[in-house]
């Protein structure tokens, strides 16, 4: 399959009423509001491909996109395709899963999240954070650096009031997933969440609610009490 043909089977699987719901969410124009299942049957035909991904992404659609996410070789990226992706990334379901999960499979997620937490732009460091949640929860704890998702801990402790919203959502989401999976920092996530209290992400309206992060660490430890790792972040 080639770009164009891709493109054609996604206009024809898009719905009107996906789009309004997914616009409440901050996927943004254009794209043609395809479910995710329906995405998954396209993912299952090309299986991965590289180029076919990048192609995609390149469209600016955000169905495309995802798509893109899904698809590509994570091996394969390079740090320059994945700062493309991170600044071609406007809407939150690219900028904040896709390219994160992309990021952490590759060979590049610490080094360009360490980066990306560090934006000015809102959705950029939003991304570096939700891309070391991925890290942290693939990765296993030998390939880590405890002393740096240590230090990056405190910094949330000292800094997620104050951060930009969705910067504070992926924040929240960075302790769930190390006090989650990484063993040896699980007392921290805690005590960082304790420290933090309750916070407050405008949501746009939505049903959706910001996880409490200390319950959701207990929740995960009481199901996965040895921390073993996922194998994939992409769904």
């Amino acid at each position: 399959m080639n770009v164009d043909e891709v493109m054609a089977q996604l206009q024809a699987m898009g719905s009107e009423s996906i789009k309004k719901i997914l616009l409440k969410h901050g996927v943004k124009e254009p794209f043609f509001g395809v479910k995710v299942e329906y995405l998954k049957t396209i993912q299952k035909k090309v299986k991965t491909d590289y180029d076919l991904a990048n192609g995609l992404f390149a469209t600016g659609n955000a169905d495309a996109m995802y798509l893109a996410g899904l698809i590509t070789d994570d091996a394969k990226m390079t740090k320059a395709d994945l700062q493309k992706w991170v600044e071609l990334a406007l809407s939150n379901n690219i900028g904040e899963y896709t390219v994160p999960w992309v990021a952490a499979g590759s060979r590049y997620g610490f080094e360009l999240a360490l980066e990306w937490i560090d934006s000015p732009e809102e959705r950029i460091a939003a991304s570096g954070w939700a891309t070391l949640a991925n890290l942290v929860t693939l990765k296993p704890d030998s390939e880590l650096d405890i002393d740096t998702l240590k230090g990056l801990l405190t910094r949330v402790e000292q800094t997620i009031h104050s951060a930009p919203n969705r910067v504070r959502y992926q924040m929240n989401s960075f302790i769930i997933a190390t006090g989650a999976y990484v063993s040896a920092l699980t007392a921290d996530a805690l005590a960082a969440s304790a420290k933090n209290g309750t916070v407050m992400v405008d949501m746009n309206g939505t049903a959706c609610k910001v996880p409490a992060a200390a319950d959701y660490i207990k929740k995960a430890r009481d199901k996965n009490p040895d921390a073993k790792k996922k194998k994939t972040v992409k769904c």
